[in-house]
């Protein structure tokens, strides 16, 4: 597939250039020129043009909790009921629904890459399904329909939770992951779900299985996790992980000195998904020390209490105001890279989230002239825009998202039959 795109501005490196023409050849893009004005059979994009974004944390049947869980008092803990309800009734069916529907609302908001954190592997007694990788590859259909890059993080867990999360141990673990098979729009990863769920023994088995390819965990999301790893096994769970630089940590809310060291010591990314942590009353993590210890930061949208990663990106300097009182903490550039260049780098992409030469085709046009964007310096975009102001999205060369619209998809007709479905099992 071959295509000519101009871009009336487009994010280009660190900053925003104009008149930016792309050819895209076979899923990349294979040349990058200037022009004041389209070219002969060039498609014009009015807007600013940025790489695709990438969520780098979801649990997509977790979409059916946005405004059912919100209300009351609580914490973290009393939500994880409210999940746990919906995760022990949820069939393959569902799942796929629930994925091929919020994986579409992704698009919308200009996701082109999402690194699926899954755990709901087996029958929700526990018992492996004929095919033991069947809600996996659920997923994945739902996301080659949805025509999102997936990277499927198919997540260890060993104890706690509830029965369909558990393997029986990392040999039964990794044998059902080498059962999957990566294709064009799909990698494959791995997850520790966090030193509660997985021993440090045990942790250290699955970094040996994955190699090089990535690894996500839930690190300190709550105090009282690390206090019962403190317990546990006399060290936090940053400090009992595998970290490496192919290691993300997810939330890394509670951080000691020593856990933010570690993490930049390593290269390792650092996944911030501030609307959840919000939502969950989790806290504020230290972005900015661990950006300078030498972290990778990136973004995610986690139980999609919201999916709009402009929202997360600004939120990291948004937040870290409200913690120090202090403004000015992340550049506009370093919040574009963690939503496109860092979050792609850590699901397995390194090749993604930028427009260059030999890059993914994966394109993003956001409109500059709506109620939320209009008068904002280009530049600063990220400080203003919203998922509501993404326009087209461009996947592998391909046109998913045309004037706000996805081309095969009715997506808020989806989403209220999938979530409908759901809760209905579960109030059933």
């Amino acid at each position: 597939m071959t295509a000519t795109y101009w871009c009336e501005q487009a994010w280009i490196g660190d900053g925003v250039r104009a008149g930016v023409t792309l050819a895209l050849t076979g899923g990349l893009i294979t040349a990058v020129s200037y022009a004041p004005e389209p070219p002969a059979g060039a498609q014009a994009l009015r807007g600013l043009t940025l790489p695709g974004l990438a969520n780098v944390h979801s649990h997509t049947f977790q979409r059916a909790l946005r405004g059912h869980t919100q209300v009351g008092t609580g914490s973290f803990w009393t939500w994880r009921e409210q999940m746990y309800a919906l995760a022990s009734k949820v069939d393959p069916d569902q799942i796929h629904a629930l994925a091929r529907a919020t994986f579409a609302e992704m698009l919308l908001a200009g996701v082109t890459t999402v690194g699926e954190f899954h755990y709901l592997h087996h029958a929700p007694d526990g018992s492996p399904y004929s095919d033991p990788n069947e809600t996996g590859h659920a997923i994945i259909a739902a996301a080659s329909e949805a025509g999102i890059r997936l990277t499927l993080l198919d997540t260890c867990y060993l104890e706690g939770g509830i029965a369909r999360f558990r393997d029986r141990d990392t040999a039964a673990w990794s044998e059902r992951v080498a059962g999957l098979r990566e294709s064009e729009q799909l990698r494959l990863g791995a997850a520790i779900h966090s030193i509660r769920a997985v021993d440090p023994t045990a942790a250290a088995q699955v970094a040996e299985f994955t190699g090089r390819r990535p690894l996500h965990a839930h690190v300190s999301e709550q105090p009282g996790e690390n206090q019962e790893c403190l317990s546990r096994y006399g060290g936090t769970p940053t400090a009992l992980l595998p970290v490496g630089a192919n290691f993300t940590a997810v939330h890394a809310t509670h951080l000691t000195d020593g856990d933010v060291a570690r993490l930049g010591d390593a290269g390792a990314s650092v996944c911030l998904c501030p609307t959840t942590e919000r939502d969950l009353a989790d806290g504020i993590g230290p972005a900015r020390r661990l950006r300078d210890a030498g972290a990778r930061l990136a973004v995610g949208s986690d139980s999609h209490a919201a999916i709009d990663l402009f929202e997360e990106a600004r939120a990291i300097e948004l937040d870290e105001r409200l913690a120090t009182g202090v403004r000015g903490h992340h550049t506009a550039a370093d919040l574009i890279s963690a939503a496109t260049a860092n979050g792609h780098a850590c699901l397995g992409w390194p090749d993604g989230g930028l427009i260059t030469e030999g890059a993914l085709a994966d394109l993003v046009t956001v409109a500059t002239d709506s109620v939320r964007t209009a008068g904002t310096p280009a530049d600063a975009i990220v400080f203003s825009a919203s998922a509501a102001d993404v326009r087209d999205v461009i996947v592998g060369g391909r046109q998913v998202i045309a004037d706000g619209r996805h081309l095969s998809i009715d997506v808020a007709a989806e989403l209220e039959a999938a979530i409908g479905n759901a809760l209905g099992t579960v109030s059933g």
